[in-house]
């Protein structure tokens, strides 16, 4: 299959267009020419040394990651980044990455993958950047705050480091809102919401408090942890098309 090809079929799915001025990360194909043939695809949540060297490993024609290398553009191909892209242009890896529109898509999204988990019915949009929105929120039925802990730490990949419960929110959960990855900045949405809960990757400092002061529960999950969900997902895509597709999984427990 043409790297052209999978390039349109994932920007088009992703909508990848629509996030262009929204998002730091340059999204779609990042490495590689566009013409070249891919029968391996190799899948991760970062694009860095190991996954890198991994995929090469595999002899995979394409890595496809949610975060990639490029942050508002490249100025020197030196120090960590020459580290980065030599590997990949040197064994012939295309890397292809999708950051925001990867978080809050409906179907394969991080967030979409975390609401799978928790059964949510009657989504919507949640955590707004923009015009987009990169997380989703959801009705839960009455689930109890203990299961949902035990379920969260036993699903996501979060190396060990497990789940943290900030528990001030009601034992039996009704409402929740899903913000992967850095969603702590999104707290007094998921309040204005109507959300009882919020699930994110990683809290910030002033997490605590905002959540004690609203009644809210907060599952921290791990940015990586929470981050899976939808590279996982592209993987799927890849193989549905007849690539060989292989998830390298690099859990940080951060």
């Amino acid at each position: 299959m043409r790297l052209s090809e999978i390039v349109s079929r994932y920007d088009e799915r992703l909508r990848t267009a629509d996030f262009a001025d929204i998002d730091a990360s340059a999204n779609g194909l990042q490495v590689g020419p566009a013409e070249a043939a891919v029968e391996r695809a190799a899948f991760a949540v970062d694009a860095v040394g190991e996954t890198i060297a991994a995929a090469a490993d595999a002899g995979a024609d394409l890595l496809v990651t949610h975060h990639g290398l490029s942050w508002g553009g490249i100025e020197r191909v030196t120090g960590r980044q020459y580290g980065r892209i030599a590997p990949l242009v040197e064994a012939d890896v295309a890397l292809y990455v999708s950051h925001l529109p990867l978080d809050g898509h409906p179907d394969l999204g991080n967030a979409a993958g975390i609401a799978d988990l928790l059964g949510l019915s009657d989504r919507a949009g949640f955590a707004s950047i923009g015009p987009e929105t990169v997380g989703l929120r959801g009705r839960a039925d009455g689930l109890d705050r203990g299961s949902v802990h035990d379920l969260l730490g036993a699903e996501l990949d979060h190396g060990g480091a497990g789940v943290r419960l900030l528990d001030f929110g009601p034992e039996t959960i009704r409402e929740v809102a899903v913000a992967t990855g850095a969603g702590a900045d999104f707290l007094d949405e998921a309040v204005a919401s109507g959300a009882d809960t919020l699930v994110i990757g990683e809290p910030k400092g002033k997490t605590y408090h905002e959540a004690r002061e609203a009644g809210l529960n907060v599952f921290c999950g791990t940015h990586y942890g929470t981050e899976t969900f939808g590279v996982r997902s592209l993987a799927d895509l890849a193989a549905s098309w007849g690539l060989e597709a292989t998830f390298l999984d690099v859990p940080t427990g951060l």
